[in-house]
């Protein structure tokens, strides 16, 4: 009896030591997060409050395809390559981009009302927050919900493209609602994946921070995108 409740003592200090540890990762991912999304919006602010920066970046179409490319190219190229960078190139890349999107963020300025961004950013980490703590805390299992939300993903990015040349109000903003539920759930569903993501015992380590980063992207991507589609709802779909 003594051995059983012995092992079974060692066994929840196990766990709570797992669970802590992995409660730390988790904080260090939205700490980058964080970071990521203070310096897209420092960015953002700097060149939305310079005219003479606004015209040099949105007065030239090669710029704005520029900056569209580097972002593409910066996103993908950590996203397919953070396991095989050091630590400290995957958070310079992530930073980078983070930066990259401030400039091409700082139209949202200019199109929308600052209390309109306010509110749409209010709503956003809202929303957010409780999809990401939804993600963490549930039992249940939200790998099933992975294709769903890629097909889904998939689609409103056809529909956008195909949008472009029919430039339908309609179809504007069935994809603007769907982007809604389709981010709103990708937040739970990749929250739960960074959690399942981290390796214990690997705390302090150059790969911890790279899976730290790694989770920081996909949620800060999450977040972004959450943030426009809401905006455009909230600011009736200027853009």
């Amino acid at each position: 009896m003594t051995n059983e409740r012995t092992t079974g003592a060692y066994a929840g200090y196990r766990d709570a030591e797992a669970a802590a540890e992995q409660r730390r990762f988790m904080v260090r991912v939205y700490n980058w997060m964080t970071a990521g999304l203070a310096l897209t919006a420092a960015v953002a602010g700097i060149v939305a409050s310079d005219e003479a920066l606004l015209q040099l970046i949105f007065g030239n179409t090669l710029i704005v395809i520029g900056l569209v490319i580097a972002q593409l190219g910066l996103v993908f190229w950590l996203a397919a390559r953070v396991h095989q960078m050091s630590a400290m190139t995957a958070t310079s890349v992530f930073m980078g981009y983070s930066a990259l999107t401030g400039l091409t963020f700082a139209s949202i300025f200019v199109v929308y009302p600052i209390a309109t961004v306010g509110s749409a950013f209010v709503v956003t980490a809202g929303a957010f927050g409780a999809m990401s703590v939804y993600g963490y805390t549930t039992q249940r299992d939200l790998t099933s919900w992975g294709s769903f939300l890629f097909m889904g993903l998939i689609g409103i990015v056809l529909a956008s493209l195909v949008n472009l040349w029919m430039a339908s109000p309609a179809v504007q903003w069935v994809v603007t609602y769907a982007g809604v539920l389709i981010f709103t759930g990708l937040t739970a569903y990749d929250t739960q994946k960074i959690k399942q993501m981290n390796i214990l015992g690997n705390e302090g380590t150059e790969e911890d921070t790279k899976e730290a980063i790694s989770g920081a992207l996909a949620l800060y991507l999450d977040f972004i995108n959450l943030f426009l589609m809401i905006l455009r709802v909230m600011g009736g779909n200027r853009d």
